[in-house]
């Protein structure tokens, strides 16, 4: 089939791609300039130049391709995430995502696309009840203030992709993403943090964070081109952890020395965000994805996707590069 693609050129743009035309995919992508339109086209995709926030270029560019799926994979991240400044370093991606979705969703309509999937992020559902929550638990409805611009714009963005007219909405709820191109990469910020010990431990550490490698994140992506019914799926490894597991052990894999460890009170000085996502956040079962999607990880957990992708075993990290 044929997909249109914006975002192609982000941590999970790359690998989907090359995954879409690996299955077969004709990929038209989305470029803001000509010099984007070469990367893209050295992956293997035939690129459009237009803006994301240009409707009349987006409409142009979607209906001349005339694809049978959409992917929304749009962000604009700071190359360095300063967890001081959290909400800061989201501002761009959820003010792509409030003023684009509207502008794809209406191409996409014209253009008489069956399918739209969009990327959204599992770690927004209210901090409340079991330690996993499935697709069904409800978004957090009083997020730190640093959070809000973050939770509008994707409530916003799923609520207008679920009830889109004439078109099958598709909600891909990720997890942190770690591999090439990520914060949690070997030359990623948060990495360098963990090796500097400036990422310290917050409290009970025992807010459970989601993860998934970029790879994994686009092969689930290829699969809801066609499977699964409408609707929002979580897309994250089979064990989401808490803050006091996944990072001591991450700073074990990387030879770090131990992180440190503060308490509640210091880490709000930085903020009511960070004692959020360090303490209180709930982890997302990927139940539902790998059931409806046939969708099964490489890497089923961080423990053995850190190893391989950010230890010292370098016959394994080349096996997926």
């Amino acid at each position: 089939m044929k997909v249109f693609v914006a975002g192609a050129t982000g941590a999970i743009g790359r690998p989907l791609t090359r995954q879409l035309r690996q299955a077969g995919h004709d990929v038209v992508a989305l470029a803001r300039s000509p010099e984007r339109g070469e990367a893209v086209r050295a992956a293997g995709a035939e690129p459009v130049v237009a803006d994301a926030f240009d409707a009349v270029g987006v409409r142009e560019a979607v209906v001349g391709a005339r694809p049978d799926v959409l992917v929304h994979q749009l962000t604009a991240l700071p190359p360095a995430m300063d967890l001081r400044r959290y909400g800061e370093g989201l501002e761009a991606t959820s003010r792509l995502r409030a003023q684009t979705t509207p502008i794809f969703l209406a191409a996409a309509r014209e253009a008489g696309v069956r399918r739209v999937v969009f990327q959204s992020v599992s770690f927004l559902t209210a901090p409340t009840g079991p330690a996993l929550h499935d697709e069904t638990a409800p978004i957090i409805t009083d997020p730190p203030s640093a959070l809000r611009a973050v939770v509008e714009a994707i409530v916003g963005m799923e609520r207008a992709v679920l009830h889109a007219e004439a078109l099958e909405g598709v909600v891909l709820r990720y997890g942190f993403f770690y591999g090439p191109g990520t914060y949690y990469a070997r030359d990623g910020s948060i990495v360098a943090d963990v090796r500097r010990r400036r990422f310290p431990l917050v409290g009970d550490a025992a807010g459970r964070s989601s993860f998934v490698h970029v790879d994994d994140a686009a092969a689930a992506t290829v699969l809801a081109l066609d499977r699964g019914a409408p609707g929002i799926y979580n897309v994250t490894d089979d064990e989401p952890a808490p803050q006091s597991a996944w990072l001591p052990e991450l700073a074990r894999v990387l030879g770090a020395p131990p992180p440190r460890q503060i308490p509640r009170w210091v880490a709000r000085l930085m903020g009511e965000h960070v004692v959020a996502l360090m303490c209180e956040v709930r982890g997302a079962s990927n139940a539902k994805a790998r059931r409806e999607l046939g969708w099964t990880p490489q890497w089923p957990t961080w423990r053995e996707g850190f190893a391989a992708t950010l230890g010292h075993q370098p016959a394994m990290a080349s096996a997926i590069a």
